[in-house]
């Protein structure tokens, strides 16, 4: 589910709430806190999403670290208190995706992470349910032959559900992977949403619905 994503960052309590936003939108987090032992990990093991990657750290800093991981294909996205344009500017021609100042909002975080995992994530290929045929590179669906309208929240999240078929997807994994966050005491919300998706699609026995988690995609397959 998701992407893995590293999170390079010396301070505990910013790593570990990251970590766990980034584990709530369905992602899978691997922190780190020093800049030796991220790259020496990198040895072994870099099929990363993404990285999120603070300037100053113990070890090696982010700056000497970007080269590695811009080596390996990994997009990366600074997340610092160096907030001065120079350094902004040596970050973003050394090859980062993006630059972010502390202190910074969670939500923003998160949208800019999805914005590099899409940028970075190969065209899905056409899904065919039943009667349904889902483009993902286009964005459309059809049932029957005839195209189906669905607003692009819909379709998010008809897309988490195709991309984790046959598997659980809790309220709070949707509401964090679409909203960029999750919204305590606000399931309706996402209730709403898969209303109309069956609806629209008579997919009233497709999704299930899992009493007190969430929902299920079933397919053949």
């Amino acid at each position: 589910m998701g992407a893995k994503i590293l999170v390079i960052e010396d301070e505990a309590a910013i790593n570990d709430v990251i970590c766990m936003s980034l584990e709530a939108a369905g992602h899978v987090a691997v922190p780190f806190f020093d800049g030796e032992k991220a790259e020496e990990s990198l040895k072994r093991c870099h099929d990363y999403g993404c990285a999120i990657l603070d300037v100053m750290l113990p070890g090696k800093d982010g700056f000497s670290l970007l080269p590695e991981l811009v080596n390996y294909g990994i997009p990366v996205i600074f997340l610092t208190a160096r907030a001065e344009l120079p350094d902004k500017v040596k970050g973003l021609t050394g090859g980062a995706e993006d630059y972010m100042v502390k202190p910074f909002e969670m939500v923003e975080l998160l949208v800019r992470v999805n914005k590099v995992l899409e940028r970075h994530t190969p065209l899905e290929t056409v899904v065919t349910i039943q009667d349904v045929v889902i483009d993902p590179a286009k964005r459309t669906v059809l049932k029957n032959g005839q195209e189906v309208y669905l607003k692009p929240m819909e379709f998010d999240c008809l897309m988490m559900f195709v991309r984790n078929k046959n598997k659980a997807v809790t309220r709070a994994q949707l509401l964090a992977a679409l909203w960029g966050v999750e919204f305590e005491g606000e399931t309706r919300t996402v209730d709403a949403h898969v209303g109309r998706i069956r609806k629209k699609l008579g997919f009233q026995e497709v999704i299930k619905t899992i009493p007190r988690i969430g929902y299920r995609l079933e397919v053949d397959g």
